[in-house]
């Protein structure tokens, strides 16, 4: 039995002993989410085929529901409790053309996991994590849901992604937040399977054989508040045989005239880990002259800055952001769907490729100013230049000074009150254009309906 699940069983039946001690029922929640969920990608030029994986069109319809009890703590020194998470999509509509798994791929396709190179008609998983505390620190064994800057869990389709693993964190001193943790597996937002851990280039997506997986990432670091309005942020992460990464944070907020400027700053160092180093089945994506495909080991370093300035229900905001060294950014990434915790990570590309410059500019507004709670709107658009990646693939590798754009769109109301609160409806429209070789422009529209019920 492996000892996150031997940990798991102890805690489970030091529980069970307790269920009925004051704190761990009374404190207990359970809410049950649902989300109706209709996304449609329209790929604007070049030619569907089966290498690519891409054709002209795939559009997916699900309902979602996301079932969460979260437990208080039973009494004493060391305290004990219990979360568990239950998920179900349904499809409501996808055909073999439109399922976006063209060739019938692991990873699955738009929305739903697949059946050969059709959606299933549903899929479920159920997640469980014990949890130990003694005073302000807090230890989860079972299943995860991490948003630290090395590790970010994925909510952009019908249900979250979710992983597996232990994590502690600690408030024990005053201002400071410490967090350590090892994930061994992930679970697609797209799947009912826990599998083992990737990052792009090596997993198996863009060229359809097994890939190269790892059971063991690893982190740690901190948040430490400085004053009410400055905090610093150090984390390291690492997926064996894979990369290690350092990452750097600073924000504030500073009260300019009547709104508020926050500042962001952020900055990634991300180095090759054993077999990633020397074996060609490991490498990631990138611009690497003498390297096959323009893949190779990890090398990159990240900066980027973005600045809101809000005042009277308005938000503007713009950003900078450079790519430096001969690979992509990298990130927990096994072909199915993810996040990483950079500011140019938008609803269809995220501006890290090797040696991009990104600058983005932002504007939102709160309706709420004008008598409209619920009702919010906003613009993003970015332009990356200066792409280092590869004219073709015959081997041959070469800097092509390449550039993309995106513009994204969200309006969204949440009805505050009534019968019918915190429903929600959401319209996401995003446009990609680029010059990339062998790449296809995109046009994506989402429709999202969401609902929360509370139970307990």
């Amino acid at each position: 039995m492996k000892k996150s699940t031997l940990a798991l069983a102890v805690a489970l039946g030091a529980i069970a002993q307790q269920a009925g001690a004051a704190g761990f029922i009374e404190d207990s929640k359970a809410t049950l989410g649902l989300r109706n969920f209709y996304i449609n990608t329209d790929n604007r030029d070049g030619h569907p085929n089966a290498t690519s994986n891409t054709r002209s069109k795939n559009a997916e319809w699900g309902q979602g529901f996301d079932l969460r009890f979260i437990s208080g703590y039973t009494q004493g020194t060391v305290q004990f409790g219990v979360d568990a998470i239950g998920l179900y999509g349904v499809r409501l509509d996808s055909s073999r053309a439109d399922h976006g798994n063209y060739t019938g791929t692991a990873s699955g396709g738009t929305i739903f996991p697949s059946d050969g190179n059709k959606a299933v008609n549903d899929f479920a998983s159920l997640g469980v994590t014990g949890k130990v505390k003694i005073s302000q620190t807090e230890l989860k064994l079972g299943t995860l849901q991490p948003k630290l800057p090395v590790i970010v869990t994925n909510d952009g389709r019908l249900l979250p992604q979710t992983f597996q693993g232990g994590q502690i964190t600690t408030n024990d001193i005053k201002d400071l937040t410490l967090v350590a943790g090892q994930v061994e597996k992930a679970k697609g937002r797209n799947s009912s399977n826990n599998e083992n851990l990737s990052i792009a280039g090596a997993n198996g997506s863009s060229n359809y054989n097994a890939g190269k997986f790892s059971n063991k990432f690893y982190y740690a670091g901190g948040d430490y508040k400085l004053t009410k309005d400055l905090t610093a942020q150090y984390y390291y992460g690492n997926l064996e045989n894979f990369y290690k990464q350092h990452f750097l944070g600073l924000t504030h907020n500073w009260a300019i005239g009547p709104g508020v400027l926050k500042s962001d700053l952020r900055y990634f160092n991300s180095s090759d880990d054993g077999r990633n180093g020397d074996t060609a089945a490991y490498f990631t994506s990138g611009n690497y002259n003498n390297f096959n495909a323009g893949k190779g080991k990890v090398d990159n370093n990240l900066y980027s800055g973005l600045f809101l300035y809000t005042v009277g229900g308005h938000t503007f905001g713009g950003g900078y952001q450079v790519s430096n060294g001969s690979s992509d950014f990298p990130w927990l990434n096994q072909g199915d769907g993810s996040s990483a915790y950079i500011t140019t990570d938008m609803q269809i590309q995220k501006f890290a490729r090797a040696g991009e410059r990104t600058w983005q500019a932002r504007y939102a507004y709160d309706f709420a100013k004008v008598g409209v709670p619920g009702l919010t709107a906003g613009v993003v658009y970015l332009k990356g230049s200066d792409i280092d990646t590869i004219a073709n693939n015959n081997g041959r590798a070469e800097t092509t000074g390449q550039s993309e754009w995106e513009r994204d769109i969200t309006v969204a109301y949440v009805i505050p009150e009534g019968p019918l609160k915190n429903l929600g409806v959401a319209w996401k429209n995003a446009m990609w254009r680029t010059d990339l070789a062998n790449t296809r422009s995109q046009d994506e529209n989402r429709l999202i309906v969401s609902y929360s019920i509370p139970l307990l």
